[in-house]
């Protein structure tokens, strides 16, 4: 099969990561893969036989959905260029590709990464419900979205994200008095680090030596945050910007934090859980409640609720067989999220939406 997968940018992010990682699953299953991009660089590895399309040009208009039109209409016009199926990724994308899509017959499937009520604007109305009936279908993160998208498209299914990382062999035994949280600092709202750098100060004034690690590139929103841990004089915050060592990170550091407002299917949880951190999120709509069993696998706080964060964090520092308990059990939550569970489920999918 030729499977074109389309996304605004390959830098980094959650849903770049699940394409790379769905790519690379495909293309060793003996699939003709491509990637289509339309601006940024890349970010994640992938196989030598994945293409890279990158449709570029500068646009007079700055708009990515306006200005990839014209240039995905002039790529599939030649018949060789066109795939049997195309995955639409990210937020307002399918503007362009679903009607480029009808255009010349190709099926579509589009891939939603947050729940609906994260960002419903006009935007996201109008394309949800005039242009999402004529994909073939329609992938969501949990449970969450299925009836809400189910009256939108026939064919919704619920597709959550693979674990990156494979399961910890053995658990790290000594482990950094480090919070770790993972993120795009230019999402910093979303993200929920304005309230950790509160957080942190609570905690940080009665444990010192415990350092909050924030781990994300984004220029923008590290200067605000920045400024605003130099305005609440928080003094155990560390920005460790874009990291390859990740993995390493988390198998070390003791506890992992989620202090997000809202998500899809966090990627970064995932990954917590599968070196062994002590996990705490914030119990946002959809997401973390998925992965966590409150008290067993991880801790699950009301939501945006700082004085609760603060509870659980001195509670997982203080109780420290507590710890080891979440530690342990933390990968044994895994097993649907395996890259080989998530990936057989892509493959029957666009295997079915091929054949009808």
């Amino acid at each position: 099969m030729k499977i074109d997968f389309l996304i605004s940018k390959m830098t980094d992010g959650g849903a770049q990561r699940v394409i790379s990682l769905i790519a690379n699953y495909l293309d060793d299953k003996g699939h003709q893969i491509r990637i289509i991009s339309f601006t940024g660089g890349d970010q994640y590895p992938l196989n030598e036989a994945v293409e890279r399309v990158r449709l570029h040009e500068q646009p007079l208009i700055k708009s990515v959905v306006f200005s990839g039109f014209f240039s995905l209409l002039s790529f599939y016009k030649k018949k060789e260029n066109r795939p049997d199926i195309m995955n639409s990724h990210i937020d307002l994308l399918g503007y362009m590709t679903i009607p480029v899509a009808k255009i010349y017959g190709i099926k579509i499937i589009v891939s939603e990464h947050n729940n609906h009520l994260s960002r419903y604007t006009y935007q996201e109305k109008f394309l949800w419900t005039f242009l999402y009936p004529m994909a073939n279908a329609v992938t969501i993160l949990t449970s969450f979205d299925l009836n809400y998208f189910s009256k939108k498209n026939k064919k919704v299914v619920v597709m959550p994200n693979p674990c990156s990382f494979e399961i910890a062999e053995n658990l790290s035994s000594k482990r950094k008095k480090e919070i770790v949280a993972i993120g795009q600092l230019n999402r910093y709202h979303h993200k929920g680090f304005d309230n950790l750098i509160k957080i942190a100060k609570l905690v940080g004034d009665q444990k010192p030596d415990w350092l909050f690690k924030i781990i994300g590139a984004g220029d923008h929103g590290r200067e605000i945050l920045e400024r605003m841990v130099e305005e609440a004089d928080v003094t155990n915050i560390e920005f460790s910007g874009y990291r390859t060592d990740i993995k390493d990170i988390l198998n070390k550091a003791e506890i992992f934090m989620l202090p997000s407002r809202f998500e899809g299917l966090p990627m970064t949880l995932l990954e917590a859980c599968s070196q062994g951190a002590a996990c705490i999120a914030y119990d946002c709509i959809s997401g973390p409640s998925d992965i966590l069993v409150n008290e067993e696998s991880g801790l699950l706080i009301e939501n945006q609720n700082i004085e609760a964060m603060v509870s659980g964090l001195l509670r997982l520092i203080d109780d420290n067989i507590f710890r080891a308990e979440l530690q342990k059990n933390a990968p044994l939550a895994l097993e649907k999220f395996s890259m080989s569970n998530v990936g057989d489920k892509w493959e029957y999918l666009l295997k079915e939406v091929r054949l009808k």
